[in-house]
C-alpha cells in the first residue's frame, strides 16, 4: 500500500525528468499504478486535508500519467494540452511533494485536455478554472516542471498553516 511516505519530495531529482508515454503494451500494470496513486492521495487528504490529482512520477512511476479524484476517478493517459486560452489567472497552488507550502502562480483559464483512458479509447475534455489549473499542474509534473518553478516572483511562497 502507497503512503504520504511514498510520494517523492521537493529536491528528488526524479521530479525533475520528463516522463516517457505510456505504451499500450503497459495497459495491464496501469490499473496497478493507478490504485498506487490513488492510495498515495487518499493518505496525503488524511493527512493534509487536500488532494484531487496525483501524477505517476509523484511516486517514482516515470510515465505520462496521472490520476484525478473529482466527482469520479479519471485515469490520464498520455495527456495533452490544446486550445489553452489567451486568458489567465493566478492562485495560491499546492503539492503533494511539498505539502506544507503555496506557490502564486498563473495558469491558463480554460483548455481542452485530450487523452487515453484507462481502456485506451481517445478522450477529449474541455475543462476551466480550478479544473484547468488541476490539469495543467499534473500535466507540468508529467514534463518535470513543479509549481516552484513556475512562481510570478520571488515573494509568490507561504507556508500552509
Amino acid at each position: 500500500m502507497k503512503t504520504i511516505h511514498d510520494i517523492l519530495k521537493l529536491g528528488d531529482p526524479r521530479l525533475y525528468q520528463s516522463c516517457e508515454p505510456v505504451l499500450q503494451s503497459e495497459l495491464p500494470q496501469v490499473s496497478e499504478w493507478t490504485q498506487q496513486l490513488h492510495e498515495a492521495m487518499e493518505d496525503i487528504r488524511r493527512v493534509y486535508g487536500f488532494g484531487r490529482g496525483i501524477a505517476a512520477p509523484q511516486l517514482g512511476i516515470m510515465k505520462r500519467l496521472f490520476y484525478l479524484n473529482l466527482d469520479r476517478p479519471y485515469v490520464i493517459i498520455n495527456p495533452e494540452l490544446k486550445n489553452l486560452s489567451s486568458e489567465k489567472f493566478e492562485l495560491w497552488d499546492d503539492c503533494m511533494s511539498f505539502p506544507h507550502l503555496f506557490v502564486k502562480v498563473e495558469r491558463h483559464q480554460s483548455l481542452t485536455l485530450a487523452f487515453l483512458d484507462e481502456n485506451w479509447q481517445k478522450q477529449s475534455w474541455k475543462v476551466e478554472g480550478a479544473i484547468s489549473e488541476l490539469i495543467q499542474h499534473e500535466y507540468d509534473h508529467l514534463n518535470g516542471v513543479l509549481c516552484t518553478m513556475r512562481a510570478i516572483d520571488e515573494k509568490s511562497f507561504k507556508w500552509r498553516v
